[in-house]
C-alpha cells in the first residue's frame, strides 16, 4: 500500500538543490491566554500576545476571518503588532466557502480581499486558504473552477480539499492539481493521522476525534508555498513519529527553495506551541542550517527568575 493512504510515516526523496527557502511555522491561534508563563510571559496583557507569539513563530492560521471579518482597522492592528517576517495565512468566511459553496458571493468575497490587501502591503500577508465543506465533491467541480480562475493573482492562495471523492488517484485528482499548478495555487495537505493514531486519551481529543476529517493524504505540490496542517495529540511525545516523517519531507520543501507554511494543531490549544517546536526540532536534525527557534518568552522569563535566585543562594 503507498505510504500516504496508510497510517505509516511519510518518506520523501531530495528535490534538486537550490537556494533555501522560508520555512514559516505556526499555530492554528495567536490569543491563547493559558500560555501565559510558557509561550507568554505570565503578566503579559492580551495586547503584547501577538508580538510575543510573532517573537518566536513567524506565521498564524487567521481562523476569526473564517466566522466572520473583524474591521479593516483590525487588519491594520495586526499588522503592527507582528514582527518584521511574519504572515497570516486568514481562512476565507464560511460565508462564501460554506454557505454560498463559492457561487454568488462577490460582494463578501470583495470584502476578504480589502482585508487582505492592508496585510499585504504591510508585508504581513501569507497563503489566505479556501477550506470547502466535507461534502463539497466534484460534481461542484465548475464552481471550484470558476471560483478559482476569478482569485486575484497577486495574491497568494491555497485551498482545502476535504471531500474524499477529489482524491481518486485518477482523472479527478489529476484535474484539480493541473489547474492548482497552472493558477499557482497550493493545495493544503491535511494530516490528521497524528490525532488518530491512539484511542482518545481526555475529553478534548474525543471531541477532536468526532469532528476532525480524515482527509487523503498527498504530498502533492501545487505552487510554492506547500501548505500543511497537521492534527496532533496533547501528549507531543505520542506524535513524535509523526514530526519525524514529515520533517525530511519539510526539509527538501525547503532545499528546493519552496517556502512552505506548517501548522500544528493539538486538541487543547495549549499543548500547540509545543508540537511546532518538537517538529522545528526534527527539521532541523534533517536541515542544519535552518535558524534555531526562539525561546518561548514566559519560560525564558521563569530561567531568569530562577537564575536571579540563585544569585542570593
Amino acid at each position: 500500500m503507498d505510504s500516504s493512504d496508510s497510517n505509516s510515516p511519510l518518506t520523501s526523496e531530495d528535490p534538486r538543490s537550490q537556494p533555501l527557502g522560508t520555512l514559516y511555522l505556526g499555530c492554528p491561534a495567536w490569543a491563547c491566554e493559558r500560555w501565559k508563563g510558557k509561550l507568554f510571559t505570565r503578566t503579559a496583557p492580551r495586547n503584547k500576545w501577538l508580538p510575543q507569539y510573532s517573537s518566536v513563530f513567524n506565521t498564524v492560521e487567521g481562523n476569526s476571518t473564517f466566522y466572520a471579518l473583524p474591521p479593516l482597522d483590525t487588519a491594520r492592528r495586526w499588522a503592527e503588532a507582528a514582527t518584521d517576517g511574519f504572515r497570516f495565512a486568514l481562512k476565507l468566511p464560511r460565508s462564501i466557502t460554506h454557505e454560498a459553496r463559492l457561487v454568488a458571493a462577490k460582494r463578501e468575497f470583495q470584502e476578504f480581499v480589502e482585508f487582505a490587501r492592508i496585510l499585504q502591503q504591510a508585508e504581513r500577508l501569507g497563503p489566505s486558504f479556501v477550506q470547502l465543506p466535507p461534502d463539497f465533491s466534484p460534481r461542484e467541480s465548475r464552481a471550484l473552477v470558476d471560483f478559482s480562475r476569478s482569485l486575484p493573482d497577486d495574491l497568494p492562495w491555497a485551498i482545502e480539499l476535504r471531500h474524499h471523492d477529489w482524491f481518486d488517484r485518477g482523472p479527478v485528482e489529476r484535474d484539480i492539481d493541473d489547474l492548482l499548478r497552472e493558477l499557482r495555487i497550493d493545495k493544503v495537505i491535511f494530516d490528521s493521522r497524528p490525532l488518530y493514531s491512539l484511542p482518545p486519551s481526555d475529553e478534548s481529543e474525543q471531541v477532536s476525534q468526532t469532528r476532525k476529517p480524515k482527509t487523503p493524504i498527498r504530498q502533492t505540490v501545487t505552487g510554492k508555498y506547500p501548505f500543511l496542517r497537521m492534527v496532533g495529540r496533547n501528549r507531543v511525545t505520542e506524535v513524535q513519529a509523526w514530526s519525524d516523517a514529515w520533517s525530511p519531507i519539510i526539509a527538501n520543501w525547503l532545499r528546493a527553495g519552496m517556502s512552505p507554511y506548517v501548522f500544528t494543531h493539538t486538541p487543547d490549544d495549549f499543548v500547540a506551541p509545543d508540537y511546532a517546536r518538537q517538529l522545528h526540532s526534527a527539521i532541523r536534525h534533517h536541515l542544519t542550517e535552518l535558524p534555531a527557534l526562539p525561546a518561548f518568552p514566559g519560560l525564558s522569563q521563569q530561567s531568569n527568575r530562577v537564575k536571579q535566585l540563585h544569585l542570593f543562594d
